[in-house]
C-alpha cells in the first residue's frame, strides 16, 4: 500500500507537512478495500495521504472525532449541505427540523410500499437468474424505494439509474467537470419536482417533498436551495448506500447456505444478521471532517485546518472492540457498531434503512430458493469511494 519501497507507515515525522504514509488509490488497496484497511489499522492507524488527508482506522480514534464536533468540524465542503455539513448551533436547528420526517409512524407507513417493490424485483430475479444483481436488482430497488419515500414519480426511475452510472464514472475518473455536470443534473431533478408541487398549490400531492416546501425554520419557509440540499443528502446517500448494502448481503449469504437456512426458518434474526454482515463489510467506507485546532489523535499531531477521513469500514472491524472481529457472529452485541455513525451526526434515517433492508431480505428469502455465487462470473468489487460490489452474479445452490 505504500507509494514506494519504504514501509507503508512512519510515525516519527513532524506535522504539519507529513509525507504520504499510504496511497488510498493504489491497485493493492482497491483490489480489496476491507483487507487493505484492516492492514492499515494494525500497521499505521493514523495515516496521511495527499488524497484523503489524515485517515483514522481505529474505533477509538474514530469515536474521538465523532464525539468532539468543536474540534472536528463537518464544514468540509464548499457547497451548502443541510444538515450534514453543518456544526452547532445551525446543525442543531436543522437536525431538529428534519427528524420528524423519520419518525417511526411515518416510516412504518411505507413498509407496504417497499415490500411491493421488493416483491416485484424478486419476481424479476427469479425469472432472470443470469442477471447482474447489482445493476438489475440492488440499484433499481434503491431508486424505487427512494422515489416512493419522497413521492417522486415512476418516470424518474430510469433517469436516476442513468444518473447513478454517470456519477460513478465521473467520481472514479476524478473528472471535476463531469462531477459538476452530474451534480447539476441531479439538482435539476429535485427542482423540477418542487416546481410541479408549487404549481399545483393546495392540490399538490401530500408527500414528503411537498411537506418540505411547506416546512418552516426560524419562522420562515425553507429556501429552495435548502430543500435541494436536504433532498440531495437524503437521496444521493440512499441510492449508493442501500444498493451497496443489498449487494454485500447477497454476496455474503451466497457463501453461507447455513445462514440462509437459519433465516428461512427464523425471520426474526434478519435484523441482527444484517447488522453483523454490514459490520464485517461496511457499505459506507468513510466520512470527512476538518480539524479546527491542533490536536493529537492516536499519537500523531494534526494541525488546524487539516483534512480528516474517518474510516468506518476499518473501525467496525477493530479487534480491540469486537472479539474475533473478522468472524461472523450475529449474536454479538451491536451497540458499538458504527454502521449508522455516532454522535450528533448519527444517521437520522437509520430506522428507515434498517426497515428497507429487512424487507428486501425477507422477500428474497421468500421468493428465491437457496443461492450461491455464479461459478462462471467472479464478483467485481467496487472501488473507493464506493463499497460493496459493482457486479455480482448468483446461481441456484
Amino acid at each position: 500500500m505504500a507509494t514506494d519501497n519504504r514501509k507503508p507507515y512512519q510515525t516519527d515525522r513532524p506535522s504539519p507537512c507529513p509525507a504520504q504514509d499510504w496511497d488510498p488509490r493504489s491497485p493493492q488497496v482497491q483490489q480489496n478495500q476491507i483487507r487493505a484497511y484492516d492492514q492499515m489499522r494494525e500497521e499505521c492507524p493514523v495515516a496521511h495521504s495527499d488524497y484523503l488527508g489524515w485517515s483514522l482506522f481505529r474505533h477509538q480514534d474514530v469515536l474521538q472525532v465523532l464525539g468532539d464536533h468543536e474540534t472536528f468540524s463537518n464544514l468540509v465542503s464548499r457547497h451548502p449541505s443541510v444538515p450534514n455539513g453543518m456544526d452547532p448551533p445551525e446543525h442543531t436547528l436543522y437536525r431538529a427540523m428534519i427528524e420528524p420526517y423519520f419518525a417511526p409512524e411515518r416510516i412504518d407507513a411505507f413498509e407496504p410500499v417497499f415490500r411491493q417493490i421488493a416483491r416485484e424485483l424478486v419476481d424479476y430475479l427469479g425469472t432472470n437468474p443470469s442477471c447482474d444483481v447489482i445493476r438489475d436488482f440492488a440499484e433499481p430497488y434503491a431508486v424505487r424505494i427512494q422515489c416512493g419515500f419522497l413521492g417522486w414519480p415512476q418516470s424518474l426511475h430510469a433517469p436516476l439509474l442513468r444518473w447513478i452510472y454517470r456519477n460513478r464514472a465521473a467520481t472514479h475518473a476524478r473528472d471535476t467537470d463531469a462531477m459538476a455536470t452530474v451534480a447539476l443534473e441531479f439538482d435539476g431533478h429535485i427542482r423540477s419536482q418542487l416546481e410541479l408541487r408549487e404549481r399545483a398549490g393546495n392540490a399538490a400531492s401530500d408527500d414528503l417533498s411537498t411537506c418540505l416546501l411547506r416546512q418552516t425554520v426560524k419562522g420562515r419557509r425553507l429556501k429552495h436551495s435548502e430543500i435541494v440540499s436536504i433532498l440531495r443528502n437524503w437521496t444521493v446517500g440512499e441510492l449508493g448506500t442501500i444498493a451497496a448494502c443489498v449487494g454485500i448481503i447477497l454476496h455474503f449469504l451466497a457463501g453461507r447456505l447455513d445462514t440462509q437456512t437459519l433465516l428461512r426458518r427464523d425471520r426474526n434474526q434478519i435484523p441482527q444478521v444484517i447488522d453483523e454482515i454490514l459490520r464485517l463489510h461496511g457499505p459506507l467506507i468513510s466520512n470527512r471532517r476538518v480539524a479546527t485546532r491542533q490536536v493529537k489523535v492516536g499519537g500523531r499531531t494534526l494541525g488546524a485546518g487539516e483534512r480528516i477521513t474517518v474510516m468506518w469500514a476499518a473501525a467496525n472491524r477493530d479487534g480491540e472492540i469486537f472479539a474475533e472481529a473478522d468472524q461472523f457472529r450475529p449474536e454479538r452485541d451491536q451497540s458499538h457498531n458504527l454502521l449508522y455513525g455516532a454522535g450528533i451526526h448519527v444517521c437520522p434515517g437509520a430506522q428507515l434503512a434498517r426497515m428497507q433492508l429487512n424487507v428486501v431480505l425477507d422477500e428474497l428469502l421468500s421468493g428465491l430458493g437457496p443461492f450461491a455465487l455464479h461459478p462462471g462470473a467472479d464478483p467485481v468489487r467496487a472501488i473507493y469511494p464506493a463499497s460493496g460490489f459493482s457486479s455480482l452474479f448468483l446461481a441456484p445452490a
